[in-house]
C-alpha cells in the first residue's frame, strides 16, 4: 500500500498571475490601484512593530473589530475576522456545511468555492446564470445544506437586487446563507441590515479590494451572536493566531479615514464608467458591472488572443480557460493613465 493513498487530492484554485517585472500594467487580479488610507502609512512609520512580534498576537484582534464596529455599527461580538475573505469562507464552509445536501452556488462564479466543496468533501450543486450572467433566484430555493453568493459577482461584476437576496436567505431558514460582498463597496447594496432579520445570514466583505489592503489579508464576516459563536469555535479549533499584530493595526488604521475610503471608491467608479463608454466603442460587449472590473467579450476577437497580445505588451488581464466564459476576459479597472494605455493599445491592436 502506498502512502499517497491517503493523501486527500484536490484540483487547486488557480490565482492570478503576479508578474515579477517592472513596468507593467496589471489589471488582473482586482487590486485597487490606489495607495491604503495615509493613516496606514503612517502607522507603519511611527510604530515598533518589531518589538511586538516577539509576542503572540491578539487571538480576538480586538482593536480590529472595535474599530470595524465603530466603521459599519454593529456589536462587537456580530464580528468576525479572518486573513482575508478567503479565510472567513474557508472556515465558514467548515462551520456550517455539514449537511448531506448539497450548497447551492452559481455555475460562473468565484472559482475558490468549488474548490472548498472538493477539499472538505461538501456535497454542492451549481446553479447556472441565465445568458445575461443573472441569478435564477429560484434555483436557490430548492432544497439545500447551505447557499453561497457573491454579489455583485465574480468573474462577471453582475449585481443582483437586495430584494431577490432577501428572497434567497427568507426562502432557505434551514440552512446558512454566506452573501460573499467583496466588491459591494464599488456600486453595490449591502445585505448587512439584513442580518437583523435573519439568524441564519452570514455577510463577508474584505480589505483587499476598497481599502487598498490586498497584502494585509484582512476579511470580515457579519452575522447573529449564535452566529458568529459558532464561527469563531470553529476557529479556536483550527488556529487561535490567524492574524498578526501588524496586520491587527493596520487595518484599524484603515477604518478611521472614511473620506478617503469614499474618494478612493468614487475614483475606480468613475474610471470604470468610463472604460465602459471605451470598451463599447472597440466593439466589445459586457454585462454591466458594480465592481472594480469589467468582463467583456469582443464581437470578432478571441479573448485569448487578445489576452496574449496584451500580456506581450506588458498588460496582464485575466483569461479563463473555463465553460461559457471561454470568450471573456476580466480586466481589472485600474488608474485613468493605465486604462487609457490599455485603450492604446487595444485601438491599435484591434484595428
Amino acid at each position: 500500500m502506498s502512502w499517497e493513498e491517503n493523501v486527500r487530492k484536490v484540483i487547486p484554485y488557480t490565482p492570478g498571475e503576479q508578474p515579477k517585472e517592472q513596468n507593467i500594467i496589471k489589471l488582473n487580479t482586482n487590486e485597487n490601484p490606489y495607495e491604503p488610507a495615509p493613516g496606514v502609512r503612517k502607522m507603519l512609520a511611527e510604530t515598533d512593530f518589531a518589538d511586538r512580534l516577539r509576542k503572540y498576537p491578539d487571538p480576538a484582534a480586538t482593536n480590529l473589530v472595535k474599530a470595524i464596529s465603530k466603521a459599519y455599527n454593529m456589536p462587537e461580538d456580530q464580528i468576525f475576522v479572518g486573513v482575508g475573505s478567503d479565510d472567513v469562507l474557508a472556515m465558514s464552509y467548515l462551520a456550517f456545511f455539514n449537511s448531506e445536501k448539497p450548497v447551492l452556488f452559481p455555475d460562473i462564479t468565484y472559482s475558490f468555492y468549488d474548490v472548498w466543496a472538493e477539499e472538505f468533501r461538501v456535497p454542492y450543486k451549481t446553479i447556472p446564470l441565465d445568458e445575461n450572467f443573472e441569478l435564477d433566484i429560484d434555483g436557490f430555493l430548492q432544497e439545500n445544506g447551505g447557499v453561497i453568493i457573491p454579489n455583485p459577482n465574480a468573474p462577471t461584476g453582475v449585481l443582483e437586487t437586495i430584494e431577490n437576496m432577501e428572497k434567497i436567505v427568507k426562502n432557505n431558514p434551514d440552512s446558512v446563507v454566506i452573501i460573499d460582498e467583496a466588491y459591494v463597496d464599488f456600486g453595490g447594496v449591502s445585505a448587512l441590515p439584513l442580518v437583523e432579520k435573519y439568524e441564519n445570514l452570514l455577510v463577508v466583505q474584505t480589505f483587499s479590494k476598497s481599502r487598498s489592503m490586498a497584502g494585509s489579508r484582512i476579511g470580515f464576516a457579519f452575522g447573529s451572536k449564535k452566529l458568529i459563536k459558532y464561527l469563531m469555535d470553529v476557529k479556536y479549533s483550527f488556529n487561535s493566531y490567524t492574524m498578526d499584530q501588524i496586520t491587527i493595526e493596520l487595518g484599524a488604521a484603515a477604518l478611521a479615514d472614511k473620506a478617503y475610503f469614499e474618494e478612493t471608491c468614487s475614483k475606480i467608479v468613475e474610471t470604470r464608467e468610463w472604460s465602459k463608454e471605451q470598451f463599447i466603442k472597440l466593439g466589445f460587449k459586457f454585462a454591466d458591472s458594480k465592481s472594480n472590473f469589467v468582463f467583456v467579450t469582443h464581437e470578432t476577437k478571441a479573448a485569448k488572443d487578445i489576452f496574449e497580445a496584451l500580456k506581450k505588451q506588458g498588460i496582464f488581464v485575466r483569461y479563463f480557460n473555463r465553460p461559457r466564459i471561454d470568450n471573456y476576459l476580466r480586466i481589472t479597472i485600474g488608474t485613468r493613465q493605465e486604462m487609457e494605455a490599455l485603450f492604446a493599445f487595444l485601438k491599435e491592436y484591434l484595428g
